[in-house]
This record gives structure tokens, C-alpha cells and sequence, in this order.
């Protein structure tokens, strides 16, 4: 199985790697798709690439991205086990955030993605990420909880690495939303609810 979601996954970079349908593959050096597995079943989706992503081709590389493997370490969680990607696989001119259309135009690879992964948890890294699950909500209000979609996702909002760097008021509510990460992830995986059973604040993912 995992041998058969590798090649998957391969099949989906090229095609990121191929992919025109927004105009920031013309600024872009090349695509940055995503990496990883699907081994340990939870899947990092941040902003965008930077300089150093769009260089390497792998995301979270730069500065941030060695804060994520910190992170990542501090929880008992190999970098190679798990799978990262962002909304937007090229990098925006200047770093500026992804527009709403370039950031729509990407989300036939997140849905791809997250058909081969099928992730047991979806850490959103950042308010952009968040955004894509619940669109109008506030970072500092549900970072560090757990949420499930309509679509049976569970979502867990944190804060961006990059930001943590620029804020370090931020570092530790960075690093407690780590540790409540681990903690869920010690627990057993709860059945999905019944349809009747779902809170009027959840959404669909791609509605």
C-alpha cells in the first residue's frame, strides 16, 4: 500500500509540476508540490513557497522550516513520515500572500492529495491554511483544538512556524499547539459522526 501511495504521490508532483492554471507559475523558479508520506497520517498544509523553496523545490526548507523540524521533533514526529504541502505550490512575487483565485486554482492538488493520503489529521499551518476549512475564523480563537468538517476531515489549526519567528509571543502558543498535536494523536481515532450529528459550525471542504 504505501509503495502504491508513493507512486501516487510522484504522479501528482509531476503533474503540480506541470500545472499552468494560475499565473504564479510564470514568476516562480519551478512548483513545489509537496513532501513526504502518508505514513504516520497526518498532513502539514501551510501558506506558499519562499525563496529557499522555490530554489530546492521542497517545502518549508528556510528558516520556518527548520522550526517545523523542532517541532516536529519535539513530539516524537519524523519529518519523513509525515506529508507537507501548501495551498499555493508556487511561489507568490515578493513573498506576498497567495491571492483568493491563485489559492482556488490549487485546490484540485489538495483534494488529489488528500485522496491518496486520505490523512487521519490535517495540521493547518497558519491562517491561510485554516481559511481553506473555515473561511471568516479567527486563528487566535481555534488554534490548538481539533475540528472535524462536514466531509469528516479533522482539521487542527496552528499557528504559522514563520510567524512564531517574527513573534515570539507566539513561540509558545506555537509549541503548545504542538504538544495538544501529540496529545490527540495519542488518543485513539473517534468514529466519524452521523450526518444528523454535525454542528452547524462545520463546512463542507470544498463547497
Amino acid at each position: 500500500m504505501q509503495d502504491a501511495s508513493s507512486t501516487e504521490l510522484r504522479l501528482v508532483a509531476d503533474q503540480i509540476r506541470a500545472c499552468t492554471a494560475c499565473p504564479l507559475h510564470r514568476s516562480a523558479r519551478q512548483a513545489v508540490p509537496g513532501d513526504g508520506s502518508g505514513e504516520s497520517g497526518i498532513f502539514f498544509l501551510g501558506e506558499a513557497p519562499g525563496y529557499h523553496e522555490d530554489v530546492q523545490g521542497r517545502p518549508f526548507v528556510g528558516a520556518a522550516g527548520q522550526f517545523l523540524d523542532e517541532l516536529l521533533a519535539g513530539i516524537g514526529l519524523d519529518r519523513r513520515k509525515v506529508f507537507i504541502t501548501n495551498v499555493v505550490r508556487h511561489r507568490p512575487p515578493e513573498n506576498r500572500d497567495p491571492l483568493p483565485d491563485e489559492i482556488a486554482a490549487c485546490d484540485i492538488w489538495l483534494r488529489r492529495h488528500l485522496e491518496v493520503l486520505r490523512p487521519r489529521a490535517i495540521v493547518t499551518l497558519g491562517r491561510h491554511a485554516m481559511g481553506k476549512f473555515f473561511p471568516g475564523e479567527s486563528i487566535s480563537r481555534i488554534h490548538g483544538k481539533p475540528r472535524r468538517t462536514t466531509d469528516g476531515l479533522v482539521i487542527f489549526p496552528v499557528y504559522h512556524p514563520a510567524a512564531a519567528l517574527h513573534q515570539p509571543a507566539l513561540r509558545d502558543a506555537l509549541v503548545g499547539d504542538f504538544r495538544a498535536l501529540a496529545a490527540y494523536l495519542a488518543t485513539p481515532a473517534p468514529p466519524k459522526p452521523e450526518a444528523e450529528a454535525k454542528p452547524a459550525e462545520q463546512i463542507t471542504l470544498f463547497g
